[in-house]
């Protein structure tokens, strides 16, 4: 059975353009692997780079996106489902459902979120999914410094900053997928 992998990412492009070229690799390459992709729906920004290149790849992708978003982000054409939802908390459950593994790309708010509902489920066993987190161009180091800062402090057991793997490199994060997910 095809393993589905969460991307979760920014809706905007940044100011990056190495990202974006990162992000549309990502995609290929996970649908090369034999992943399928699980995202945010929308076709601007990261969030579609990384559906058009798996979609080019003949990749299986998976959209979710609530009615609320459908009027603001062009929805991404050519999926292989589609599934608008009533609202953004029913996009992270069917999206965590329907996924084997989560990756984190660069991202605002949503993906912060994101990154932290299935960290967070992670810690208390709601799932066992494994949790990738890409710091291209070093995008995540103040987040992950401030998390060693709180584990300093006692608000964290340094054995939760274990459950998300920091990945720089698209053919590493592919490969670690591969390992743990047995693929």
């Amino acid at each position: 059975m095809k393993k589905n992998i969460c991307v979760f990412c920014g809706s905007r492009d940044g100011n990056n353009l190495d990202m974006i070229a990162k992000t549309a690799e990502v995609g290929r390459e996970l649908s090369y692997a034999g992943f399928g992709i699980v995202f945010g729906g929308g076709r601007l920004g990261l969030m579609g780079a990384v559906a058009k290149a798996a979609i080019e790849a003949n990749g299986s992708v998976i959209g979710i996106i609530p009615k609320g978003l459908t009027s603001r982000e062009p929805i991404q054409q050519q999926l292989t489902e589609l599934h608008v939802v009533d609202d953004i908390i029913e996009r992270k459950r069917l999206m965590i459902e329907k996924s084997d593994a989560f990756l984190i790309l660069p991202g605002g708010f949503g993906t912060l979120d994101e990154l932290f509902e299935v960290w967070t489920g992670l810690q208390v066993g709601a799932h066992n999914k494994p949790i990738i987190i890409a710091n291209w161009g070093n995008y995540y180091d103040q987040l992950l410094s401030f998390l060693r800062q709180a584990d300093e402090h006692g608000f964290l057991n340094g054995d939760h900053l274990k459950g998300a793997e920091v990945i720089n490199d698209v053919d590493a994060i592919v490969s670690a997928l591969k390992k743990s997910l047995g693929n």
